[in-house]
C-alpha cells in the first residue's frame, strides 16, 4: 500500500517513492465539462467513446478508375473489354445493381455500387476503338486481384467499437478520429488551474534592466510552457522577493484560486529560503528530499482550508524541467482522474560513458539517434550542470540511470525518456 507523503517524514526518498507519495496529495479529481471539438486539443476524455457509425460508412474505391462487377467465374474469365454501366463520383450513392461483366467509372472515396467489388485504377485502363463506345479496355487483366483497391465499410473502425478509452489525451490524431465519427462536442476533464511564481531578490523579469548580481527569470516561462503542453490553465503570480510575509500572502492567494500551486526556488535550507517556512505555517509540509540529480531540494504539501496541493521545485532551470516531468506531470494526470504512472520510457545503447552514483537516480540530458542498422543509440549533450538550460534545448531525451546503476559504459543498454511527444 502506498504511504501518504505525510507518513514519510524527512527521509530521503527514491524517485518512484516520491512519485507515488505525491499522488496522495490529490484527494479527488476535477470535474468535467462539455466543449466543442475544435477546443479539445490536449484535453483528457472523461468517458470512453464508442463509434456510432462505421468508418468508412460504405465500402468504397481507394483509387480513381472503374469498379468491376466480376462474372461468377471471377477473374478467371480474363475479360479485357468491359461495357460501362454509368459512373459514381465521390459524394454520390448508386443503389442500382451493376450487371455481371459490366463496370462503372468511379472516383476515390465513392461508394461501390451493388454488384461491384473490385477496382482497376485509371493508369491500367485505355479507351476502346471507335466502334466500341462506352467501353473500357483493361490492360493485363490476368494480373487482376479480386477485391483490389477497395476500402471496406468499417475498415478504420466498426460501429460499436471503442474508438478512444476514458482518460485518453486528445492529440491531433484523436481529434481527427472523433471528427470522422461525427462528434462536434466532447466531454473532457476540466483544465487544472495551476498558480506559479518565482522567488528570489536576485530574480529579474525579462525586459527589465538586469542588476549586476541578478538573473533573468527563466523558470516561470519554462513552467508556463510545460503547463500549457500538459493542458493546464496558468495563473501567473510573478516574482516574489525573499520575504516571509510576501511569500505567505502569495501562497494564501494562490491556494484560494487554484487546484495546484508550484513555485521554483526557495525550498532548500539556505538562510534566505523562506518558501518552506511559509508552507509550514500555512499548511502541512510533507517531504523535501528526493534522491535524484538534478533536482534534490523539493517541498510539497497542502495549503489552506482547501488543502490545495503545493509543490516547491528547485531553483536551477534544468532541475525545474526534470522534476516537473517526473513529479508534476503525473500529478496533473491524477487531477484528471488518471492513475499515477511513470513517464514513457524506451531503451537505447549508450554511445559514450555515462557517469552516475549509486543510491541516486541521475537524469542526463541526451540525444537519441539511429545507426545504419536501425538501432537506437543515445549520447550525452555534454556538460550536465543543473543551470545549463542550453542542454535541455539540445536534448531530445533524458537518460535515466537508476539508483542501482553506477554509471554506464559504451555499448550498454540504458533507459531513456523521450522529450518529444510529452502529451
Amino acid at each position: 500500500m502506498t504511504l501518504s507523503c505525510f507518513d514519510l517524514g524527512e527521509q530521503m526518498l527514491s524517485v518512484d517513492e516520491a512519485r507515488q507519495a505525491l499522488a496522495t496529495l490529490i484527494e479527488r479529481p476535477l470535474g468535467s465539462e462539455q466543449i466543442p471539438l475544435a477546443q479539445a486539443h490536449a484535453r483528457r476524455l472523461v468517458t470512453a467513446i464508442q463509434a456510432p457509425i462505421n468508418v468508412p460508412q460504405n465500402t468504397n474505391a481507394a483509387m480513381d478508375g472503374v469498379a468491376l462487377a466480376l462474372p461468377r467465374e471471377g477473374v478467371g474469365a480474363k475479360q479485357t473489354i468491359w461495357p460501362l454501366a454509368g459512373e459514381v463520383l465521390a459524394g454520390q450513392y448508386r443503389s442500382e445493381l451493376v450487371p455481371a461483366g459490366h463496370c462503372v467509372r468511379i472516383t476515390t472515396g465513392a461508394p461501390l455500387p451493388p454488384g461491384t467489388d473490385t477496382v482497376v485504377m485509371s493508369e491500367q485502363l485505355r479507351e476502346p476503338i471507335d466502334e466500341r463506345p462506352n467501353h473500357v479496355i483493361i490492360e493485363s487483366p490476368e494480373l487482376l486481384k479480386h477485391g483490389q483497391h477497395v476500402r471496406q465499410a468499417g475498415e478504420d473502425i466498426a460501429m460499436g467499437d471503442t474508438a478512444l478509452h476514458a482518460g485518453a489525451r486528445l492529440d491531433a490524431a484523436a481529434l481527427g478520429l472523433l471528427a470522422s465519427l461525427g462528434y462536434a462536442d466532447v466531454e473532457v476533464c476540466q483544465r487544472p488551474r495551476v498558480a506559479i511564481f518565482s522567488t528570489g531578490n536576485e530574480v529579474a523579469a525579462p525586459g527589465e534592466p538586469l542588476p549586476k548580481a541578478g538573473i533573468y527569470d527563466a523558470n516561470r516561462f519554462t513552467l508556463m510552457g510545460l503547463l500549457a503542453e500538459h493542458g493546464a490553465d496558468v495563473i501567473d503570480l510573478g516574482i516574489l522577493p525573499d520575504d516571509l510575509n510576501a511569500i505567505k500572502t502569495a501562497l494564501e492567494d494562490a491556494a484560494a484560486q487554484s487546484d495546484l500551486v508550484i513555485t521554483s526556488g526557495g525550498v532548500s535550507v539556505g538562510q534566505a529560503d523562506f518558501t518552506r517556512e511559509a508552507l509550514e505555517q500555512l499548511g502541512r509540509l510533507a517531504f523535501w528530499r528526493v534522491a535524484l540529480r538534478p533536482g534534490r531540494p523539493m517541498a510539497c504539501g497542502w495549503l489552506g482550508e482547501k488543502r490545495t496541493p503545493f509543490i516547491g521545485l528547485p531553483g536551477n532551470p534544468v532541475a525545474v524541467m526534470v522534476t516537473f516531468l517526473q513529479f508534476v506531470s503525473p500529478l496533473l494526470d491524477r487531477l484528471c482522474g488518471q492513475p499515477t504512472s511513470a513517464p514513457r520510457r524506451l531503451t537505447a545503447i549508450a554511445d559514450d560513458a555515462l557517469k552516475s552514483r549509486l543510491k541516486r537516480t541521475d537524469f542526463i540530458r541526451g540525444i537519441y539517434h539511429t545507426d545504419s542498422e536501425g538501432r537506437l543509440l543515445v549520447r550525452s549533450t555534454g556538460a550536465q550542470g543543473s543551470g545549463i538550460l542550453t542542454s535541455m534545448v539540445a536534448a531530445n531525451c533524458l537518460i535515466e540511470l537508476a539508483d542501482d546503476q553506477a554509471g554506464a559504459q559504451p555499448g550498454e543498454v540504458v533507459s531513456i525518456q523521450p522529450l518529444t511527444g510529452w502529451l
